[in-house]
Protein backbone atom coordinates (compact mmCIF):
# COMPACT_ATOMS: atom_id res chain seq x y z
CA UNK A 1 0.00 0.00 0.00
CA UNK A 2 2.94 2.37 0.43
CA UNK A 3 2.48 5.29 -1.97
CA UNK A 4 -0.79 3.73 -3.12
CA UNK A 5 -4.32 5.08 -2.98
CA UNK A 6 -7.27 3.58 -4.76
CA UNK A 7 -11.00 2.93 -4.52
CA UNK A 8 -11.91 -0.51 -3.23
CA UNK A 9 -14.54 -2.84 -4.72
CA UNK A 10 -16.02 -0.14 -6.96
CA UNK A 11 -19.62 -0.98 -7.91
CA UNK A 12 -19.31 -4.34 -6.10
CA UNK A 13 -18.76 -3.73 -2.38
CA UNK A 14 -20.28 -6.39 -0.15
CA UNK A 15 -21.83 -3.84 2.24
CA UNK A 16 -23.83 -2.02 -0.45
CA UNK A 17 -26.92 -4.30 -0.16
CA UNK A 18 -27.14 -3.86 3.62
CA UNK A 19 -26.74 -0.08 3.30
CA UNK A 20 -29.53 -0.01 0.71
CA UNK A 21 -31.71 -2.27 2.89
CA UNK A 22 -31.30 0.08 5.85
CA UNK A 23 -31.99 3.14 3.71
CA UNK A 24 -35.17 1.50 2.36
CA UNK A 25 -36.31 0.74 5.89
CA UNK A 26 -35.58 4.28 7.11
CA UNK A 27 -37.12 6.02 4.10
CA UNK A 28 -40.14 3.77 3.69
CA UNK A 29 -39.22 3.34 0.02
CA UNK A 30 -38.81 -0.02 -1.69
CA UNK A 31 -35.92 0.60 -4.03
CA UNK A 32 -33.22 2.91 -2.69
CA UNK A 33 -29.98 2.67 -4.68
CA UNK A 34 -26.62 4.14 -3.71
CA UNK A 35 -23.06 4.00 -4.92
CA UNK A 36 -20.70 3.13 -2.05
CA UNK A 37 -16.98 3.46 -2.69
CA UNK A 38 -14.49 3.04 0.17
CA UNK A 39 -10.90 4.02 -0.52
CA UNK A 40 -7.74 2.15 0.42
CA UNK A 41 -5.04 4.49 1.60
CA UNK A 42 -1.42 3.97 2.58
CA UNK A 43 -2.23 4.48 6.27
CA UNK A 44 -2.11 2.20 9.29
CA UNK A 45 -5.73 2.81 10.25
CA UNK A 46 -8.77 4.54 8.92
CA UNK A 47 -11.37 4.20 6.19
CA UNK A 48 -12.72 7.04 4.11
CA UNK A 49 -15.90 6.28 2.15
CA UNK A 50 -17.75 8.37 -0.40
CA UNK A 51 -21.39 7.49 -1.13
CA UNK A 52 -23.50 8.92 -3.92
CA UNK A 53 -27.27 8.96 -4.49
CA UNK A 54 -29.44 10.64 -7.08
CA UNK A 55 -31.71 13.31 -5.57
CA UNK A 56 -35.41 13.19 -6.29
CA UNK A 57 -36.98 16.33 -7.72
CA UNK A 58 -37.81 18.85 -5.03
CA UNK A 59 -35.36 17.51 -2.42
CA UNK A 60 -33.17 20.31 -1.08
CA UNK A 61 -29.78 20.49 0.56
CA UNK A 62 -31.49 21.85 3.69
CA UNK A 63 -33.89 18.90 3.87
CA UNK A 64 -31.03 16.45 3.68
CA UNK A 65 -29.01 18.32 6.29
CA UNK A 66 -32.04 18.46 8.61
CA UNK A 67 -32.71 14.74 8.15
CA UNK A 68 -29.11 13.89 9.10
CA UNK A 69 -29.17 16.25 12.08
CA UNK A 70 -32.43 14.74 13.34
CA UNK A 71 -31.37 11.12 12.82
CA UNK A 72 -27.97 11.46 14.50
CA UNK A 73 -28.83 14.03 17.19
CA UNK A 74 -28.57 11.48 20.02
CA UNK A 75 -25.69 9.43 18.61
CA UNK A 76 -22.62 10.13 20.69
CA UNK A 77 -20.19 8.58 18.24
CA UNK A 78 -21.49 10.12 15.02
CA UNK A 79 -20.32 13.64 14.35
CA UNK A 80 -22.12 15.44 11.55
CA UNK A 81 -19.62 18.02 10.39
CA UNK A 82 -20.54 21.64 9.62
CA UNK A 83 -21.41 22.54 6.04
CA UNK A 84 -18.30 22.74 3.89
CA UNK A 85 -16.09 20.65 6.19
CA UNK A 86 -14.97 17.29 4.79
CA UNK A 87 -14.57 14.14 6.89
CA UNK A 88 -10.88 13.27 7.33
CA UNK A 89 -9.32 10.15 8.86
CA UNK A 90 -6.84 12.34 10.71
CA UNK A 91 -9.66 13.62 12.95
CA UNK A 92 -10.97 10.20 14.02
CA UNK A 93 -7.68 8.40 14.62
CA UNK A 94 -7.74 6.16 17.74
CA UNK A 95 -11.41 6.93 18.35
CA UNK A 96 -14.83 5.31 18.08
CA UNK A 97 -16.18 8.32 16.17
CA UNK A 98 -17.61 8.34 12.69
CA UNK A 99 -17.32 11.76 11.10
CA UNK A 100 -19.85 12.47 8.36
CA UNK A 101 -19.97 15.23 5.75
CA UNK A 102 -22.96 15.80 3.51
CA UNK A 103 -22.96 17.61 0.19
CA UNK A 104 -25.29 18.14 -2.74
CA UNK A 105 -24.21 18.71 -6.30
CA UNK A 106 -27.07 20.82 -7.63
CA UNK A 107 -25.76 20.59 -11.18
CA UNK A 108 -26.10 16.80 -11.31
CA UNK A 109 -28.79 16.48 -8.58
CA UNK A 110 -26.47 14.16 -6.65
CA UNK A 111 -26.25 13.72 -2.90
CA UNK A 112 -22.77 12.91 -1.60
CA UNK A 113 -21.98 11.62 1.89
CA UNK A 114 -18.37 11.25 3.05
CA UNK A 115 -17.55 9.29 6.20
CA UNK A 116 -14.35 8.62 8.08
CA UNK A 117 -13.76 5.97 10.74
CA UNK A 118 -10.80 4.41 12.48
CA UNK A 119 -11.40 0.82 11.42
CA UNK A 120 -9.32 -0.49 14.33
CA UNK A 121 -11.67 1.08 16.88
CA UNK A 122 -14.97 1.92 15.17
CA UNK A 123 -14.71 -1.32 13.26
CA UNK A 124 -15.77 -4.63 14.81
CA UNK A 125 -13.84 -4.12 18.08
CA UNK A 126 -15.37 -0.77 19.01
CA UNK A 127 -18.80 -1.86 17.85
CA UNK A 128 -18.55 -4.97 20.06
CA UNK A 129 -17.69 -2.87 23.12
CA UNK A 130 -20.44 -0.37 22.33
CA UNK A 131 -23.02 -3.18 21.93
CA UNK A 132 -21.83 -4.90 25.11
CA UNK A 133 -22.26 -1.63 27.01
CA UNK A 134 -25.84 -1.34 25.76
CA UNK A 135 -26.66 -4.99 26.55
CA UNK A 136 -25.33 -4.69 30.11
CA UNK A 137 -27.03 -1.34 30.68
CA UNK A 138 -23.72 0.52 30.94
CA UNK A 139 -23.12 3.98 29.58
CA UNK A 140 -22.70 3.44 25.84
CA UNK A 141 -19.37 5.31 25.88
CA UNK A 142 -17.71 3.18 28.60
CA UNK A 143 -14.20 2.24 27.50
CA UNK A 144 -14.54 4.13 24.24
CA UNK A 145 -13.67 7.71 25.11
CA UNK A 146 -10.09 7.33 26.27
CA UNK A 147 -7.59 9.80 24.86
CA UNK A 148 -4.87 7.85 23.03
CA UNK A 149 -1.22 8.27 24.02
CA UNK A 150 0.80 10.74 21.99
CA UNK A 151 3.32 9.21 19.65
Amino acid sequence: MNEGFHPYKVAAHRHTPEIEQTLCKLSGLNDVKITFVPHLLPVNRGILATCYARLKDGVTKEQIRNAYEEYYKDETFVRLLPDGKVADIHNIKYSNFCDVSVFTDERTRTFIAVSAIDNMVKGAAGQAIQNMNIIFDLDETTGLTMTPPAF
